[in-house]
């Protein structure tokens, strides 16, 4: 069942790069690779969860409009209005840029520096959350790629014994059975490897971008936050804000 399943998914991407194969003809190309697909098609599954959940979290759950969200904060800070700064930053979406801003908001009556310290602490903590099995998809893409060279050596070696070692009424079927394993493999390999690295270059790009949003939002806090210092000297955080720092 999992090996049908696997198939199905191979085939699914294959179709899609629109090399105009229809479906019956790649189901014939998979199974001319033999064993040497199901690796490819484990990376492929793989790949293809690694996409689809980074894809969700960097294109939606973490993202932002930075401009939009300091803007919204910085009139309470220029009102030195503490308690409704952290307020407008906890109704907004639950990112790792709004909870770096948070984290150093909250410390705002104890100085600049624990502002500071409290930003830098909250941004080692979400970095992660950002970077997290990006890595993976290069891995992917060169194993799927290995598996199909594996595939190929395979498939030339069937090929080799059957010269050596088959009848010559045999040579035929073999040698043809043999290239064809060969150079399925080195196909789906390239097929899985491609997409699997192109995305972890683009993955990997919207990864640093959002990372480079949350220092420079981080920075443009912690200016706010000394700019207008004297309008904070008697600002407290409630009590219930003081009990989630």
């Amino acid at each position: 069942m999992t090996s049908g399943l696997l198939t199905k998914l191979m085939l699914l991407a294959a179709e899609g790069t629109g090399s105009g194969f229809s479906f019956d003809e790649l189901a014939q190309r998979f199974r001319a690779g033999k064993g040497g697909m199901y690796p490819i098609a484990l990376c492929a599954v793989v790949a293809l969860a690694i996409i689809v959940e980074r894809v969700v979290v960097l294109y939606f759950s973490a993202s932002i409009s930075k401009d939009g969200f300091l803007r919204g904060l910085k009139k309470y800070i220029y009102n030195g209005d503490l308690d409704k700064a952290i307020n407008y930053v906890a109704g907004q979406k639950n990112t790792p840029l709004t909870n770096v801003v948070k984290s150093g908001l909250m410390n705002v009556p104890k100085g600049e520096e624990e502002v500071q310290a409290a930003l830098d602490e909250a941004a080692l903590r979400e970095t992660p959350k950002l970077e997290a099995r990006t890595g993976y998809l290069a891995m992917l893409g060169n194993a799927a790629m290995l598996a199909g060279l594996l595939g190929t050596v395979n498939g030339l070696i069937t090929c080799f014994q059957a010269v050596a070692h088959v009848n010559a009424a045999d040579k035929a079927t073999i040698l043809s059975t043999g290239i064809s394993e060969a150079m399925n493999c080195t196909f789906f390999g390239l097929l899985v490897a491609i997409p699997s690295l192109v995305m972890f270059s683009i993955l990997n790009g919207r990864t640093q971008s959002l990372i480079n949003d949350i220092n420079e939002t981080s920075v443009s806090v912690l200016n706010l936050v000394v700019n207008n210092k004297d309008k904070f000297k008697n600002a407290t955080v409630s009590a219930g804000r003081a009990d989630e720092a």
